[in-house]
Formats: structure tokens, sequence, C-alpha cells
């Protein structure tokens, strides 16, 4: 088998695992949320708070599970998530109260620490380096597909046999395909480190005249802004299109375009930017959002449809810019690790972003959307202050 074939069977393998770990957690509150606090007698802002809570877990855990990865490779780490996360979905489908809702996607939150893209990304570094950037955009494209596959399936499954079931369906899913996926189809491999590079860590605190720690404050701030718009936006979109002028029907429509619009951005790395310097398309797709969110805000209605594209594919492309950014500018030593700290204000960010969002669209409606053009500017200057000439010296 070719070098080329055998990356191609990793990423679709290691995408196809990607697919059901997003679609059977960060997607299941959007379709499960109201019969689930129906149910259990909370309310839905009481489900969405277990969520947040379970991404501040993730937070918390990206460096220790991605130090582990630098030291012994992904595969056994994503194995573990599998059971992780089949056991949280089944305590999940048990619960009975707020007490053990929170329990169960604390313990899902632990799996998804270990088994999204983080953790992904940090595998396929580890397995080759500094050429991993091609194989991180096709999990990436693979796993654009979540939410078009996982939220029928959930919402079939919430129809026909009530939201328990679906819990207990994708813990089924994670032993029978997740695990063995994993387990038998990635690597262990990691990449030989020459030398231990300077990073924030428990053991040494970070030297402020390192460039390497003011280009870890860029990175941590694009990723935050990110992030916050990307949630922001999945869980109010067709709402903020409403405030716009579009009626639900139009709303709806142009919010599907959503996806499409991810992985055409995706393709299009894949396919033309991959030849530049990963800092042009992070570039690029920074300014998708303030672009397209400043015509609606403008134009209102007529404008909906450019706005979910442009804010698909930039957000499409810098979803792969999470994992190549890093990757280029301080190569793949320590790149679990130094990826786990990126990711924690990203995944605070995260758990505000839905109920903050929606305090701001009670208050101004479309209007909320200019805190997501700021936010996006400002990482887009974060982006402009990289010098792609100068972070080769700090690989």
């Amino acid at each position: 088998m070719t070098a080329q074939g055998t990356q191609t069977g990793v990423v679709i393998a290691l995408g196809s695992a990607q697919t059901l770990a997003w679609g059977s957690t960060y997607y299941l509150p959007a379709i499960l949320a109201v019969p689930m606090a129906r149910d259990i007698g909370v309310s839905t802002g009481t489900v969405f708070g277990a969520f947040s809570a379970a991404l501040i877990i993730a937070a918390c855990l990206g460096p220790l599970v991605g130090r582990r990865i630098d030291v012994f490779g992904g595969r056994d780490v994503l194995a573990f998530s599998s059971v992780v996360l089949a056991a949280g979905l089944v305590m999940l489908g048990m619960a009975q109260g707020a007490g053990m809702l929170f329990a169960s996607w604390l313990l899902i939150g632990t799996g998804m620490a270990m088994g999204l893209y983080e953790a992904a990304f940090s595998t396929l570094a580890g397995i080759y380096g500094r050429k991993a950037r091609s194989a991180i955009t096709g999990i990436t494209l693979l796993a654009g597909f979540a939410s078009t596959i996982c939220w029928p399936v959930s919402a079939y499954l919430d129809a026909e046999f009530g939201w328990r079931m679906v819990c207990f369906f994708w813990a089924a899913a994670h032993l029978l395909i997740g695990l063995p996926v994993n387990r038998f189809l990635i690597p262990r491999g990691t990449q030989p480190i020459p030398e231990v590079v300077n990073v924030p860590s428990g053991d040494a605190p970070a030297d402020p005249a390192d460039p390497r720690t003011f280009l870890m404050i860029l990175l941590a701030l694009v990723f935050a802004v990110t992030w916050f718009t990307s949630t922001a936006m999945a869980a109010h979109l067709p709402r903020l299109l409403q405030e716009a002028g579009a009626t639900p029907t139009a709303a709806i429509a142009a919010a599907a375009l959503v996806g499409p619009a991810q992985v055409a951005g995706r393709l299009l790395e894949f396919g033309v930017l991959q030849r530049f310097n990963p800092l042009l398309s992070a570039r690029l797709a920074a300014m998708a959002h303030p672009v397209g969110a400043v015509a609606i805000i403008v134009f209102g209605a007529p404008a909906a449809i450019l706005f979910t594209v442009l804010h698909g594919a930039g957000n499409g492309i810098l979803t792969i810019a999470k994992g190549t950014l890093p990757l280029s500018i301080f190569g793949p030593a320590n790149y679990g690790f130094r990826q786990g700290v990126l990711m924690v204000p990203a995944r605070f960010a995260q758990a505000g972003a839905p109920f903050l969002f929606a305090l701001l669209i009670e208050r101004y409606g479309a209007g909320a959307l200019l805190l997501s053009i700021a936010l996006g500017l400002a990482g887009l200057a974060a982006l402009l202050a990289i010098n792609p000439l100068s972070t080769k010296e700090h690989a």
C-alpha cells in the first residue's frame, strides 16, 4: 500500500469516527433538548446549561489529553473516547433529574475532550508531522456532514421511539463502530520529537519575552472569537434571519445553506488554498462573516443567502485553520498539548455564546450581529499580526 493510500485510509476512518463523535454529542441538543427537558421536568435552558458544562470540562481536560497524545500517540485515546462517550450517552438516556442530567453531560464532555477535532488533529500531527495539513482538511470534509447525517437520524428515532432510545442508539454506535474504527484503523505512531519546545505548562511558566508566547496569545484570540461566533450562529441563525426581515420559511431555507457552504469552503482549501500558507486561508475566512453580516444589516432579508454562504464557507475554512495554523507555526513538537491550551478560551467562549447572543437578539434584533462583526475583525487583526515569514524560526 502506498503512503498516500495509507493516509487516505486513515482519513476515511478518522473522518467517519469524527462524524459519529460530533453528531452524537455537539449536535445532539438541537434535536433532543425540548423532549429531554419535558420528560425530565426541567427547562430547556437547564439542558443547554448541562451541555455548556460539557464544553467547559472538555476545555479543562484538553491540555492533559493533548500531552498524552504527544507522548503515546492518539489511537488509544480516541478508542477510549468511544467507550467514555458510550457510557455518558447511556447515563443520559437513563437520566431522571437535573443531577443525573449534568453528571451525564460532564461524562460526555470528558469523552469530547478525548474524541473531537483537537484530539484527531493531534493524532494526525503525530503520525504525519508537518505533512498533516491535507489529512486534517480531509477529516473536516467528512465530519462536515455530521449534522446533515446525524440530525435526521436523531429526529427520526426520537419521533418513533423517544429521545432515550436516541441516546442508546448512539451509545451502541460508538461501541460497534467508533471503537473498532479508532482502535484498529488508525496508526499509533508519533513523530520523533528532537527537543521539547517551550510552551506554557503547569511545570514552568511561559516566558513573556518568548515570541512563541505572543503567537500563542494571538492564536488563542482567533480561535476564541471564531468559536464564539460559530456557536452563536449555530444556535440562533434562523431567528437572526427572521429579525432581519426574512419569513420563517426563507430563514430556514437560507440557514440550511450553511452546511453545504462549509463543505464548499473546505473543498476550496483542499483544492486551491492548500498551495499557500494557511495564514492566507485563515485571513480570507476571517473576513467572510463580517462582510456577510454587514450586508444583511444594511440590506436585510435580500442578503440572507449571501450572509449564510459567506458565514458557512468562512467557518468551514477556519475549522481547518484551528488544526493547520499551530502545525505550520510551531511544528509537530508538543502539538497536542499546545492545541489543548489554545482551545481552552475557545471552549469557554463557545459555552457562553448561545446565552449571550440570545440576550443581544432580544434587545437589538439583527443588530446583535455588530458584536460578531467586531469579534471577526479582532480575529482578522490578530491573524494579520502574525508574520508568515517569521513563524518558521519558532517551529
